[in-house]
């Protein structure tokens, strides 16, 4: 049995996270994380109307539309060099030949969504296509009359001017835009945007870009953690696409990073080519249990709440009263990680269902504590449900 491990935070975590939402947005959109698919993770600037709709295609055919995987997101590289003669934005005319409109049309036509890439600067990040600043309102307008969904923007070649001037001046254009964009920022959480983009920001990241690599990912969880009372129902921490599926880390890894994505409600967004695939990737992220707690309506982002070296237990509120519960072992070795019922925000007392997510068994009747051996890098997910 492992060590008993110092809680981080006292059962009154729960209780914050619970009351302190995101400020009021100015849409509608976000009453839980956002899911979908970007392209960046996968094939970088190596984009196409082709691998687009390829993508759109498989989202349904696979089943990840019905399982709420809506957005089909381009990042960088998708528009041309320079603006058309009018100052517009214009797609790059070799990889983008029918234009952004047609394809809207052919990823709305699936029951899907489409996102565009942007930027607060001069120019994106690759300096291959034009940012936004100064063209907020024309911008705006030009996405809205193609169709588009969801804008992720950015936050190179930025002149230093205020990150919060930048990404309210571009709030305030698509919500004059006359179409609901969901506002995804990405300002690498430089000045930590949390505390700031809840009143105009549907999502904001809280880290610098991931990795396929497993550091990258863990550095990534535990950066966001400390944002967590900022985050509900409108807004979420953001920390970065999934890696699943991309082939640097091992399948355990994969299914921890899965799960704790899904506990601290961040944005569910696939970063592989879903075209083609494995078994093992869509076994992680199809599984309807650990999205359900990832998209439940009470919007508590999870936490770590216990730390002993290597072995940590991460827990959260959900609705109807239950305990969404990670145990992690980012050790090197196998190794048992104990829950206590009071470090997780549950009456000592209490009796609890556990219902292990990715076996899909259920433990009847447990009283006082949870305990479980894990291989290095693993994890077990549990759903507790007091009787």
């Amino acid at each position: 049995m492992a060590r008993a491990a110092a809680p981080l935070l006292p059962f009154f975590f729960l209780l914050l996270s619970s009351t302190s939402p995101a400020a009021a947005q100015k849409n509608l959109l976000g009453r839980t994380p956002q899911m979908g698919w970007n392209s960046w993770n996968h094939f970088g600037c190596k984009i196409d109307e082709v691998i687009i709709r390829k993508i759109a295609d498989a989202m349904v055919d696979t089943g990840l539309a019905k399982l709420g995987y809506e957005y089909i997101n381009l990042d960088d590289c998708w528009a041309s060099h320079d603006r058309d003669s009018q100052g517009n934005l214009a797609a790059n005319g070799t990889a983008f030949p029918s234009g952004m409109r047609a394809l809207a049309d052919y990823v709305h036509g699936k029951g899907l969504k489409l996102g565009l890439y942007g930027d607060a600067g001069l120019r994106t990040c690759s300096r291959l296509q034009p940012g936004s600043l100064g063209y907020e309102d024309q911008d705006a307008r030009t996405l809205a009359a193609w169709g588009i969904d969801y804008l992720k923007y950015d936050n190179c070649n930025n002149q230093n001017i205020s990150p919060l001037t930048r990404y309210n001046r571009m709030s305030e254009a698509l919500m004059n835009s006359g179409r609901d964009v969901f506002f995804s920022l990405c300002e690498w959480g430089v000045d930590d945007p949390a505390t700031w983009a809840g009143s105009f920001a549907n999502s904001w990241r809280t880290t610098e870009d991931i990795k396929n690599t497993w550091e990258s990912m863990t550095d990534n969880a535990d950066k966001n953690d400390k944002w967590a009372p900022y985050a509900g129902p409108g807004g979420w921490n953001d920390p970065d696409m999934l890696e699943v599926g991309n082939g640097g880390m091992t399948i355990e890894e994969y299914r921890s990073h899965f799960s704790i994505w899904a506990l601290v409600k961040a944005p569910l967004i696939l970063g592989c080519d879903i075209s083609s695939m494995s078994a093992e990737t869509k076994e992680i992220i199809t599984n309807q249990n650990v999205i359900a707690v990832n998209q439940d309506k009470l919007g508590v982002q999870g936490r770590k709440v216990q730390q002993d070296g290597d072995l940590e237990v991460w827990a959260g509120r959900l609705s109807r009263g239950r305990v969404a519960l990670v145990l992690w072992n980012r050790g090197p070795a196998e190794a048992s990680i104990t829950a206590s019922w009071s470090n997780i925000g549950l009456n000592q007392s209490a009796v609890v269902d556990a219902h292990d997510l990715w076996t899909d068994e259920v433990t009847s009747s447990m009283q006082g504590n949870l305990t479980n051996k894990m291989d290095s890098h693993a994890c077990k997910m549990y759903v507790l449900t007091p009787k």
